[in-house]
């Protein structure tokens, strides 16, 4: 099993040079984060991606071919279900660094990963000593965060296909949970904000990624007027995955509940 650097500077590692950026989709990409290179895999091309969903929506999946399509991709929308978990965003790069650099934090702490995707910060917590769930709403997601565990040398987190409406984990049993840019719409506000309000430990926290979009303020807002505290822990440069001309800033909140 690979292990992850000492913590006994204190002080994150300095970062890898990063490989060359693709132009266009691939199905398996190489990233540097937490001073080391992650090899990711994942669906083949998304036009396939969305023929899939397409034939599992249909039912008659052999005879239902062109009109099914877009029907399964308004299904999936209204479901909150568009594929984005093949995508590997920067907001997840970000906090894979921040995790490296409170790894002193994890160690040993139950960590869940909101909406965990391809795997990438659920298996750099595990790697750097938290005891991971990565969660997600599509389990075809968790095949391939599992794949991706193993291709990169770590423990496997428990992995499990979860709906933040109805959370699968007992009340406050959480140290911590973080996500990279999970919010796209107000709609979601509600929903996640009563998931961390019911698993988050008193002593806990939150840590949540995002690329400055307005939908953030609202979800600070609703968590502060629940009581808990926020703030931006932190505010980065990351390269996007996909060659271009600009970073992208990404900003780290930290946010905990109230005490009592």
């Amino acid at each position: 099993m690979s292990t992850p650097p000492s913590s006994s500077s204190g002080s994150s590692p300095g970062p890898a040079p990063a490989p060359c950026r693709p132009d266009t989709y691939a199905p398996v990409v190489e990233v540097h984060a937490c001073g080391r290179a992650w090899t990711l895999e994942r669906h083949a091309d998304l036009e396939s991606l969305w023929e899939e969903l397409a034939a599992c929506d249909s039912p008659n999946p052999v005879a239902d071919t062109t009109g099914t399509t877009n029907a399964a991709r308004a299904a999936f929308v209204d479901d909150e279900r568009l594929p984005y978990w093949t995508e590997l965003w920067p907001a997840s790069l970000g906090l894979a660094e921040w995790l490296a650099e409170n790894r002193a934090a994890l160690q040993g702490r139950r960590g869940l990963d909101l909406g965990c995707g391809l795997g990438l910060t659920a298996i750099v917590g595990q790697w750097l000593g938290a005891r991971v769930i990565g969660m997600d709403y599509e389990e075809e997601a968790l095949r391939f965060a599992r794949l991706n565990a193993a291709r990169n040398g770590v423990t496997q987190p428990l992995w499990t296909v979860m709906d933040w409406r109805v959370p699968a984990v007992a009340a406050r049993s959480l140290d911590m949970v973080w996500a990279g840019d999970i919010m796209y719409e107000r709609r979601f506000v509600t929903p996640v904000s009563d998931f961390l309000e019911y698993s988050v430990a008193r002593d806990g926290v939150v840590w949540v990624a995002e690329p400055g979009r307005n939908v953030y303020a609202t979800f600070r807002e609703t968590l502060e007027a629940r009581g808990w505290t926020t703030r931006c822990a932190r505010t980065m440069q990351v390269d996007a995955l996909y060659r271009q001309a600009e970073r992208v800033t990404i900003h780290l909140w930290e946010m905990r509940p109230p005490r009592t």
